[in-house]
């Protein structure tokens, strides 16, 4: 009895599944970000421990560094 290989070299592939497409590596995400925020106006937060007595304090705050700010 002959040792038969397990997968046959020579045969095409009969069928496909999935269409993944590789996405961009996340340094240029990063650097994309980045140049959206500078050219925005705006930038987030200032780096730094921040406490606040509740969420709602927090929220308000987070909101209004994430928000541009307005040119005259």
């Amino acid at each position: 009895m002959e040792a038969r290989p397990v997968i046959n070299l020579q045969e095409t592939i009969g069928k496909v599944v999935g269409r993944r497409v590789p996405g961009k590596p996340s340094a240029d995400i990063q650097k994309t970000l980045n140049e959206v925020f500078t050219s925005q106006g705006h930038k987030l937060w200032p780096r730094g421990i921040y406490r606040f007595k509740t969420h709602e304090e927090a929220d308000a705050w987070k909101w209004k560094m994430i928000r541009p700010k307005k040119v005259s």
